[in-house]
């Protein structure tokens, strides 16, 4: 891991903005004031960078707080833009988030991202450089080296940080750590967690016919840091989540909401190996398609973990999508509903099984009887309101100050969290890993397990596949670190 240099990161700044060298200087005011000054009318200013779809919500469950202003909007598209800007006319609208932090950064607290994957860290990394306490949606990053760094920025400069899995302030990881702690399911050995994602095309081939760029759309901003191409139908502002250059698929969707509550309520750590198998997508009766920038229909992935000194075994964590889902446990009744339909979660261990629905909700012990018979004393705090206290705890905290009030998902645990659901996303684009030896197609990833050194951050027996952990930026683009 490179360490985070503390060197001018205003130049670093710059330089990854592609803007020319120009002095200024930048101090926010809780610093002025010290650890817990409160902003003259004890608000935080907010500065929205995605501001359509899970963006405005975001920022509409910041505001109604009552303890947040939304002064800043910014996003590459005036379409999915419009209805912030109708919600808070006095906000001040810029596309470019550079520009926004360049010339605006003194004029605001925080900023929340909401962009797609690929650009998350570049500018969440930028933003905590200059200071700003920030609130980015999931997952985290689109590969392991930047959360790895956006992990250490967090320490470094010293913000409060926050990832948008909401359900990771629900009661339901609460209850479900009680019961663990209390030892009434024993050690944990083996987790499911199944979603019915994608919900948008994937395992499908790049379309050969180019469109006409909106001309409310940025572009060229929009790929900020992935490859140069020709704009599509239908990419923008929702299935891109099924290619590889800007999204993460199902996983990276879906699995902070469903994997969040094994690794807070088993403390799990460091993935030590990885495995998957991904659906066939079929062109005609006989032949597999080969779409290696496009994420596979359906995949199941194992995850092993190593025993953490909260849980005593070794963990298996099974990853499901596209339908795919785990064996219904026999404690479960013929007509009882197995997590929440098409999305869940299941802890198998010594003693007994547990599961939850989607964000935690509903936790219940199995078979549902032992609900009734099994009480425990409740030992952790809840937060109020749930997932809408996810968005009040990161804006109170902020006003607080860095180190003065918990948080439900701090980088501190969102980092460890992506990290093992992008390397879950190794395993299957192994899949796609092709070579030309003597004259034949082989495919040297499939039925491979991944072995991972975490120190090193890279995978040590099937190389090829190192490639997506740290990827390269376009031109012009850099993780200024």
């Amino acid at each position: 891991m490179e360490e985070i240099k503390d060197d001018n990161s205003r130049r670093s700044f710059l330089k990854t903005a592609g803007f020319a060298a120009a002095a200024f200087t930048i101090v926010p005011r809780y610093v002025l004031g010290g650890k817990g000054f409160l902003a003259p009318s004890d608000k935080l200013y907010i500065a929205g960078v995605g501001v359509g779809g899970k963006g405005y919500s975001d920022l509409k469950s910041f505001h109604d707080t009552g303890k947040a202003v939304i002064n800043f909007l910014c996003d590459v598209d005036d379409r999915r833009s419009q209805k912030a800007r109708e919600d808070y006319p006095k906000a001040k609208y810029v596309k470019d988030w550079r520009e926004l932090l360049d010339k605006q950064a003194k004029n605001f607290d925080a900023v929340c991202v909401s962009t797609p994957d690929h650009n998350h860290a570049i500018t969440t990394l930028a933003a905590m450089q200059l200071g700003k306490h920030v609130y980015v949606q999931k997952p985290l990053t689109h590969d392991i080296y930047e959360a790895r760094v956006l992990g250490d920025a967090a320490k470094k400069y010293k913000v409060v940080t926050q990832m948008g899995n909401q359900g990771a302030s629900n009661d339901g990881v609460r209850q479900m750590q009680e019961w663990f702690n209390a030892n009434v399911i024993g050690k944990v050995h083996t987790v499911y967690c199944w979603t019915d994602r994608p919900v948008w095309p994937q395992g499908i081939p790049w379309p050969t016919k180019s469109a006409t760029i909106p001309k409310e759309l940025d572009w060229d901003l929009w790929l900020g840091t992935a490859p140069q191409k020709n704009y599509v139908d239908k990419l923008v502002p929702f299935n891109w989540r099924g290619w590889w250059d800007y999204g993460t698929g199902a996983i990276g969707d879906m699995g902070c909401h469903l994997m969040e509550g094994p690794f807070s309520v088993l403390d799990l750590q460091n993935p030590t190996s990885v495995e998957a198998s991904v659906g066939s997508v079929y062109v005609d009766e006989f032949k597999r398609g080969y779409f290696p920038e496009s994420c596979p229909p359906s995949s199941h992935v194992i995850i092993n973990f190593p025993e953490t000194k909260k849980n005593k075994s070794k963990v298996t964590l099974h990853w499901m999508d596209g339908g795919i889902q785990p064996e219904r446990p026999e404690e479960l009744g013929a007509d009882e509903m197995f997590g929440d339909g098409g999305n869940g979660m299941l802890f198998i261990g010594t003693k007994g099984k547990m599961m939850a629905d989607t964000y935690n909700l509903k936790a219940r012990l199995l078979p549902l009887s032992r609900n009734e018979e099994v009480k425990v004393k409740q030992t952790m705090a809840r937060v109020p309101n749930q997932m809408d206290g996810h968005y009040a705890q990161w804006v109170e905290a902020c006003i607080a100050g860095y180190g003065h009030k918990e948080l439900s998902s701090p980088f501190e645990k969102a980092v460890p969290l992506t990290e093992a659901l992008l390397m879950a996303n190794l395993a299957i684009r192994a899949h796609d890993i092709k070579k030309e030896t003597e004259g034949k197609t082989t495919f040297p990833g499939r039925n491979i397990q991944l072995l991972w050194d975490n120190k090193q951050m890279k995978v040590t027996n099937f190389d090829d596949v190192n490639q997506f952990v740290k990827r390269e930026y376009r031109q012009g683009w850099t993780l200024g670190v």
